[in-house]
């Protein structure tokens, strides 16, 4: 009899199951060398700076955007070289003769610093700046360079204001800050015009068009003072060593009085031809007397030349209203006097309240007696 053979069912395992053996390796962490390690870190510092890198690159580029914007709005004080700040077209507003309030600014500026910059504008054509504003200022510091040396003051403290793109502007630009930020004379407003007519590059033919392109928001009146003010300067502006201390009314009737009368500018000439110690009154007393001028009325804006306007009834002075004003050099600088009625002004760049009392007592009386 034979053996019947036993069949026994073995299952077995899909062909995707992992070995047991080959499971429990695959779940062990691979272990880095040290080699690799060290690379590792190195690379993550290395990304770490440039982040950083690259972060303080993007906040510069914020910042010297913004510091750009604010220079061309002339919102960034820079240290410009004398040398590079041209007064060619600012020498316009100013008249001959000397400055007899700049050695107190020097002195000023020598002692205290400059408290308020300079304005300028880069020229058109791209030689260094233009002055706006500030023409004593930069003469002060080309004293201090010429007195000391020091290359201290060699560069001064400017606002660069957002250019002009054509020599007119400029003018025109300079004319308004001037007019704006400080009480020009009609003498110096009147030399603008006449250097603007004059300039081939600007827009303006004759004087007139000069005028309308500078003051062209002032009325009409004040129009007519500039013209006026332009032809006495034509006429005697070279004999005049004050001519920016002429008053409105006086300049307007001097420039009728030539124009009617053409013999009294040879008068004038003769009168101020090597005079060359009068003040401000002694010339403006001149050109008084050879118009007609009335010298009684207050501060010599009121009164009009008789020979102008023809004969008029004038009424009685008022004594305690009469006053004489004046302007003297001292070791102290300029002093501006005025004289009146029971009263004697001083003004003068200096704080009398730090002077011991005694000491001003003994110079207010040495100065009352010495008038007797």
């Amino acid at each position: 009899m034979s053996r019947k053979r036993r069949v026994f069912d073995i299952n077995l395992p899909d062909e995707d199951v992992t070995p047991p053996d080959l499971e429990t390796k695959s779940a062990i962490p691979s272990r880095r060398g040290p080699m690799a390690s060290a690379i590792s870190e190195n690379a993550e510092a290395l990304q770490a700076r440039k982040s950083a890198a690259d972060a303080i690159r993007e906040e510069n580029d914020a910042l010297a955007h913004e510091f750009v914007a604010l220079r061309e709005a002339g919102g960034v004080v820079e240290d410009i070289p004398l040398d590079d700040v041209h007064t060619y077209l600012l020498v316009r507003d100013r008249m001959p003769g000397e400055d007899i309030e700049l050695e107190s600014l020097v002195t000023s500026i020598r002692e205290l610093g400059l408290s308020n910059p300079i304005r300028v504008m880069r020229r058109p054509d791209g030689t260094g700046v233009e002055l706006v504003q500030g023409f004593r200022r930069l003469s002060a510091y080309k004293a201090l360079l010429e007195e000391t040396g020091d290359d201290t003051w060699a560069r001064i403290p400017a606002l660069v204001l957002a250019g002009a793109n054509d020599v007119s502007s400029l003018y025109r630009r300079m004319v308004d800050e001037n007019v704006i930020r400080k009480d020009l004379s009609f003498a110096e407003m009147a030399r603008a015009a006449q250097v603007y007519a004059g300039d081939p590059s600007t827009d303006a033919h004759d004087l007139s068009g000069a005028v309308a392109a500078l003051f062209q928001s002032a009325p009409y009146s004040k129009r007519s003072y500039i013209r006026s003010f332009a032809y006495l300067l034509d006429q005697i502006g070279e004999y005049l060593l004050y001519p920016t201390e002429i008053p409105r009314a006086l300049g307007v009737s001097v420039a009728r009085a030539l124009k009617d009368r053409p013999e009294i500018k040879a008068r004038i000439r003769d009168d101020l031809h090597d005079w060359n110690m009068r003040g401000i009154l002694d010339e403006l007393d001149v050109l008084r007397k050879h118009i007609g001028f009335d010298p009684i009325e207050p501060d010599g804006e009121a009164d009009i030349p008789q020979a102008v306007v023809g004969p008029k009834k004038k009424a009685a002075a008022d004594p305690s209203k009469t006053k004489t004003t004046f302007d003297i050099r001292t070791s102290a600088g300029r002093v501006k006097c005025t004289a009146g009625v029971g009263r004697l002004e001083i003004k003068v760049d200096r704080d009398f309240s730090t002077i011991d009392r005694a000491q001003l007592e003994r110079a207010i009386a040495g100065l009352v007696d010495g008038l007797g």
